[in-house]
């Protein structure tokens, strides 16, 4: 047997097997394009964080699964039975954990813009927390919730200007960014203010996110110091001791082979020994600790499998391999340049000796999946499988071109079960008058 980049992508005897099931066998009866996820690694990634942080972080502390990453009902429901919270960032978002009867005390609401309709059916939702991006919401959440005759428990978003040396587009730490207050200009401490004066929202404590696909610890060490010295100097200005610091997620994860390993065992206890190290020297009690683990938790839990249609050659320059799906299932490559494993599902032990670009069916010449990828000779009807598709795929698709979505497939010891199905034309029109 022979483990591709992950343990759960493996050969047999001239077969690919996802998560211990032949690939073949799931196309045969659900067809390509397909999203396929691991519902075992889902849980194996979500217990590693639960451990380690109940270990180096206390009781009380627990990961919330960022659901930007991935979302749909079955997927709330697996979140809901390991006993963990999430984070939503739309209300859209929020219908789905609802509809999927996710603990909605154990949600927390994101975004840089909820409308009073967004507040206000989140409070009918008894939504847990609020993290609050700036004065205008405060004020809408006040006002709403005193409409209401509840107190709503809410986190501000703080930034704490840290640059992790990401991707521009996944980089949120910044004193620029649009989201959340920065401390270097005083705003923060002026969203602290303004907090503790209002009747109808109790200020529970403070939430950064520095960025995404970050390799390194460092910056997340950087940033349990500079939230620390906030939360000492908050203490000591207006006499609020905060009980929550939510840190956000971005731990990075391999497309490739030459990614980094990393730990998030090990990532989270240098980060529980910072926050101990801090907690002392300041003086000040020791936050419930939340993260926010979303590719994480989903990314290589994820293939997708696209049926060849096409191979031009245009010698002397490049090939084309043209696929059945393409940016309507991931606009990743487009937007960011995300780079990505691609093997061949028919010849998987076969010599890679075919130097190709992936291109995507839509009707731009930027819908491409990988350039430069090495691939045993394909032809038109032989299967491709795209690696690491668990995070940004799904809940980044569209209907562009009207191209109806392809499904999700998830995979339980050994069983593969239906979580989401194809759209079909029908569906495409489905809101036309």
């Amino acid at each position: 047997m022979k483990t591709i980049l992950h343990d759960n992508v493996t050969t047999r005897e001239g077969e690919l097997y996802f998560s211990n099931v032949k690939v073949t066998d799931i196309i045969k009866d659900y067809g390509t394009p397909i999203f396929l996820l691991d519902e075992n690694k889902i849980r194996e990634h979500i217990n590693e964080y639960k451990s380690a942080m109940k270990e180096y972080f206390g009781e009380g502390s627990m990961p919330l699964y960022a659901s930007k990453a991935c979302s749909f009902k079955e997927l709330y429901r697996v979140v809901k039975s390991e006993g963990v919270g999430t984070d939503i960032v739309s209300p859209g978002e929020l219908y789905t954990a609802v509809a999927a009867g996710f603990d909605m005390s154990k949600a927390f609401f994101h975004g840089n813009n909820k409308t009073d309709r967004d507040i206000e059916f989140a409070m009918d939702s008894g939504l847990g927390y609020f993290v609050v991006d700036g004065l205008e919401e405060l004020d809408a959440i006040e006002k709403i919730a005193l409409r209401k005759g509840i107190k709503q428990k809410i986190l501000l978003r703080i930034t704490p200007g840290i640059d992790p040396h990401t991707h521009k587009k996944i980089s949120t730490g910044g004193v620029d960014s649009k989201f959340g207050s920065a401390i270097a200009t005083g705003l923060a401490e002026k969203m602290v203010k303004e907090s503790l004066k209002r009747y109808a929202v109790v200020l529970k404590g403070f939430h950064c996110h520095i960025g995404s696909q970050i390799f390194e610890v460092d910056p997340f060490i950087d940033a349990v110091e500079i939230m620390t010295e906030f939360i000492a100097d908050m203490k000591s200005k207006f006499d609020f001791v905060a009980d929550v610091l939510n840190l956000g997620g971005g731990f990075g994860v391999r497309y490739k082979e030459c990614d980094p390993i990393i730990s998030y065992t090990e990532n989270i206890k240098a980060i529980g020994a910072k926050l101990d190290e801090q907690c002392k020297a300041l003086n000040i009690k020791k936050p419930v600790i939340y993260l926010e683990p979303g590719r994480s938790l989903v990314a290589d839990a994820g293939m997708t499998v696209y049926e060849v249609g096409s191979v031009k050659s245009i010698e002397g320059i490049k090939n084309y391999v043209s696929i059945d799906g393409g940016m309507t299932d991931n606009p990743r490559y487009t937007l960011y340049q995300s780079p990505y494993t691609v093997i061949s599902v028919n010849k998987p032990e076969a010599a890679c000796d075919f130097k190709c670009t992936i291109a995507g069916r839509c009707c731009e010449s930027g819908d491409i999946i990988q350039e430069d990828v090495m691939l045993p000779k394909v032809e038109r009807g032989d299967l491709i499988a795209v690696l690491v598709t668990g995070a940004y795929n799904y809940s980044m698709s569209s209907n562009y071109n009207r191209i109806p979505r392809a499904p999700v497939v998830m995979v339980y010891n050994g069983t593969p079960r239906l979580a989401v199905r194809r759209e079909s034309y029908e569906d495409l029109i489905l809101n036309d008058m």
